[in-house]
C-alpha cells in the first residue's frame, strides 16, 4: 500500500486550527491519519496512570472484540501486559509488542491463554508522555490474516512519531484530572491506588513482597534468569522461590498459577 498524500494533507490540515477535539474525534483523527500510511486492523488508545485502571480513550473493536481487548483487559490482566510495563517506565517513542516483551512472553500462559485469544499477528503503539506520571498508548494492531509490519512500514512509523506525540500532547493534555476523577467514584484515593485489587491477591494469599516481585515476573513472561537479572539475586534463588509460591498456593504449574491470578481479580 503506498501513502496515500491527499488523505494525509486533509487529516493534517484539519489539525492546523488545534481546535480542541473529544476522545472519539480524536482517535479517528489518528485512524485516518495512519490509514493514510499503511493498512492495519484496529486501533486502541490507553491512558495508564501507575497500577490504575487504564483510560480507555479510543478503539475500534466490536462490542465482542471490545470486551476481549478492553474490559477482560481492563480488570486485571493489563498488569501483565509489556505495553502497560512499557509505559510506566516510561518509554517513549514507537515499539512493537516484540521488542518490550520478556524473554519468555510468548511461550507464558497468560500469552497462550489471554493475548493468543485476540488473534493478533502483531501490535505496534505510540507511547506518549503527557504528564510526570500518565502516558498515553496508541496501538496499531494487525490480525494474522493481514501480517507483521514491515521495516519500512515501521520507519515510516518513526517518522510520523513526532506529528502524533504532539497531537496526544495537545488534546489529551489534562488526563490526570480524569484519572482522579475515576477514583472519586470508587472513593478511593491515590495512595490507596497503588495497591488495587490486584495486588490484593497475593497480599490474601499470604506471599511475602519477594515473593510477589517473583511471581508477578513469572506471570508477565520472565524466565528465571530474567528476573534473577531484574532482581539481582541468583537463578537458584528464583527457583527457591518459585517453588515455595506453588507448595504455598498447592500449584503446580503455571496455568494453574494464572488461573488462580485471574479468577481472584473479580473478588
Amino acid at each position: 500500500m503506498g501513502i496515500d498524500f491527499e488523505g494525509l494533507f486533509r487529516v493534517t490540515a484539519s489539525l492546523v486550527d488545534g481546535a480542541s477535539m473529544e476522545d472519539e474525534a480524536l482517535g479517528n483523527t489518528f485512524r485516518r491519519l495512519m490509514l493514510s500510511l499503511m493498512s492495519f486492523d484496529y486501533v486502541v488508545v490507553f491512558a495508564y496512570r501507575g497500577k490504575e485502571r487504564p483510560l480507555d480513550l479510543f478503539s475500534t473493536f466490536n462490542a465482542k472484540e471490545h470486551v476481549l481487548f478492553v474490559s477482560l483487559y481492563q480488570a486485571g490482566p493489563y498488569l501483565l501486559d509489556p505495553f502497560y510495563h512499557a509505559a510506566c517506565a516510561p518509554k517513549p517513542g514507537v515499539w512493537r509488542m516484540r521488542e518490550l516483551a520478556p524473554d519468555r512472553f510468548f511461550s507464558s500462559e497468560y500469552y497462550r491463554t489471554y493475548y493468543v485469544q485476540t488473534g493478533l499477528a502483531e501490535e505496534v503503539g505510540f507511547f506518549v508522555p503527557v504528564s510526570g506520571q500518565v502516558t498515553v498508548v496508541l496501538s496499531l494492531m494487525r490480525r494474522e490474516a493481514t501480517g507483521s509490519f514491515s521495516a519500512a512500514e515501521f520507519a515510516l512509523l518513526k517518522k510520523v512519531e513526532p506529528l502524533v506525540a504532539a497531537l496526544v500532547r495537545h488534546h489529551w493534555a489534562d488526563l490526570d484530572r480524569r484519572f482522579d476523577a475515576a477514583l472519586a467514584k470508587t472513593g478511593r484515593n491515590r495512595r490507596k491506588a497503588t495497591h488495587p485489587p490486584a495486588d490484593g491477591v497475593w497480599r490474601h494469599l499470604n506471599l511475602t513482597e519477594r515473593e510477589t516481585s517473583i511471581i508477578e515476573l513469572v506471570l508477565q513472561g520472565h524466565s528465571s534468569e530474567s528476573i534473577g537479572l531484574k532482581l539481582g539475586i541468583s537463578t537458584g534463588t528464583v527457583k527457591v522461590h518459585r517453588r515455595n509460591v506453588y507448595r504455598k498456593l498447592g500449584i503446580s504449574s503455571q496455568t494453574q498459577l494464572l488461573s488462580l491470578y485471574i479468577n481472584s481479580l473479580g473478588h
